[in-house]
């Protein structure tokens, strides 16, 4: 080990006592993070910009059809092979982003920011449906693991910084800081981590100024909410159910969409990608409420207040819209557009419980409100995000107890069907595809990780002498009541330690996934 380097109990002691350390590695991360992001989120808002005018230029004239069709053409080459320079690049992120801080996938930082960039600048201004949030979320991630990179900081502390800027990351495209916050823990993380906390908190609401120094303060959507009666619950039970149910629609056909588009090898990616980028450019002529992340819905939702049939075109179009989007492989996410189906499943249930149920017609608006909490928590599997992510959207606290019933009902709902989280499934394609294992360098360093041990664990009432750990993995501290107890072999475990454990580097995918199964209970030891 260089002399330069703390050996690793230096640095676990220096960081217990220093939580500074956190809260200047967050405002690092926020501030990177923030600008990259907004810089995205800019690039995306003059792309509609300039795709609306571009589709408005090429109606009515078979000339200027065959200029602008011939431009997105060349885009869809562009970007395929933006792909194949910079794989981890396509999609949405999230899963990219999850996949490294299990350890399973390592990134570029530098190249996957490029293409981000690029690619997802080019496939907006094509007209795919795509998101910014997701990108939003691997940008910041990426800006993370640079700072990390160029300040020659630990492996604990770049996955943290990872994880902290995906984070940041969301709340700049959103203005959401609680919820990069929460999406860190109940999404990336899957679990407590105080110092994850700590610097997440900084970096989030850093973040967060920097994005509404330029975008502003506004609410992302400008919706009134009224109180549902309590009279009237039974309907938030029978929308749960159904988005429960939409929402594990979405994770099937959205995975098939891939499998199919990935099919039929022999025709180049250039030529898939220019078929998908020539649809969308025909969309923005005929049907630009589709196109993007779905911005142009959201307004005419509210302002125009669509006929039912109507709602259910747009719904249908935009959802195979996406499909075909993101099959693609183009740089773009599926965040946005996922809730905008939300809403307007939503608006169609509002409208029938108001012709068939007399219900209050000024409760139409409250039902697009929470409809996108509740396919969120079905498709995602993150109820807490949802909710307090469209509870920081809308900025009223008026809908929390509708949002929380209609999300945990659709979230339940999902999860006793049994189809897997989306992003869940797409780590898992692209680690099918791409099976080789991390690069780390040659060190002894180890990654420090804690673990919460959940109620009903197996490992509840056991001796820490009883449990194997593995022979690359050592229990450092037990975190309970605000007291950190030195871990010995007949130390009994309960329900709400934390389990502060050091875990090999080179071995951290294998470990870290066998130390979630046997805390969860999902292997028996």
């Amino acid at each position: 080990m260089k002399k330069k380097e703390k050996t690793t109990f230096r640095k676990i002691e220096y960081r217990k006592k220093e939580s500074l350390y956190l809260i200047v590695r967050g405002l690092e991360v926020g501030i990177v993070s923030g600008l990259i992001s907004s810089l995205y989120r800019f690039l995306l808002q003059n792309a509609e910009t300039l795709l609306m005018k571009a589709s408005q230029f090429a109606k009515g004239s078979a000339v200027k059809c065959v200029i602008w069709f011939a431009v997105l053409a060349l885009m869809g080459v562009i970007v395929a092979r933006i792909i194949k320079w910079e794989p981890m690049a396509s999609g949405s992120g999230i899963p990219q982003v999850s996949g490294e801080i299990k350890g399973v996938l390592t990134q570029n930082w530098l190249k996957v920011i490029a293409a981000k960039l690029l690619g997802g600048t080019m496939s907006i201004l094509g007209g795919l449906s795509l998101g910014r949030e997701g990108p939003s979320i691997q940008l910041g991630a990426m800006a993370g693991k640079g700072i990390a990179k160029i300040t020659k900081a630990d492996k604990t502390s770049e996955l943290r910084m990872i994880s902290c800027g995906g984070g940041a990351g969301l709340a700049a495209a959103f203005n959401a800081p609680l919820s990069g916050v929460m999406f860190i823990l109940e999404e990336i993380h899957k679990t407590i981590d105080r110092n994850i906390i700590c610097m997440g908190i900084v970096a989030c609401v850093t973040a967060d100024f920097i994005s509404k120094m330029f975008f502003g303060q506004e609410n992302v959507f400008a919706y009134e909410t009224e109180n549902i009666p309590l009279k009237n619950y039974w309907l938030l039970i029978i929308l749960g159910i159904i988005l429960g149910m939409a929402g594990c629609i979405y994770n099937i056909v959205m995975s098939k969409g891939q499998d199919l588009f990935k099919k039929g090898k022999r025709i180049p990616s250039e030529i898939k990608m220019t078929a998908v980028f020539i649809l969308g450019g025909i969309a923005a002529i005929f049907i630009p409420e589709i196109t993007g992340g779905g911005h142009a819905m959201v307004t005419l939702l509210t302002d125009k207040k669509p006929a039912v049939s109507i709602l259910i075109f747009l719904l249908l179009a935009k959802f195979f819209f996406s499909v075909i989007s993101f099959g693609s492989g183009a740089p773009g996410g599926i965040f946005f557009p996922l809730l905008i189906l939300g809403t307007y499943i939503g608006a169609i249930y509002a409208n029938v419980c108001i012709a068939f149920f007399n219900i209050d017609e000024n409760l139409w608006q409250e039902f697009v409100v929470i409809s996108m909490a509740g396919i969120f928590a079905s498709i995602v599997r993150a109820p807490l995000t949802g909710i307090i992510l469209v509870f920081e959207m809308t900025g009223s606290l008026e809908s929390l107890l509708p949002l929380a019933v209609v999300s945990l009902i659709s979230y339940a709902v999902a999860n006793l069907i049994g189809v897997k989280p989306i992003y869940e499934t797409l780590l898992e394609k692209i680690v099918a595809a791409d099976p080789q294992k991390p690069e780390f360098h040659d060190t002894d360093e180890k990654i420090l990780k804690t673990y919460v041990i959940p109620v009903g664990s197996p490992l509840r009432r056991k001796t820490v002498s009883s449990i194997d750990w593995g022979k690359h993995c050592l229990i450092v501290s037990i975190e309970r009541d605000d007291v950190s107890i030195t871990p010995k072999g007949d130390t009994i475990l309960k329900e709400g330690d934390e389990l502060i454990i050091l875990i090999s580097q080179r071995h951290f995918s294998q470990d870290n996934a066998r130390l979630e199964k046997i805390i969860s209970g999902e292997s028996k030891e």
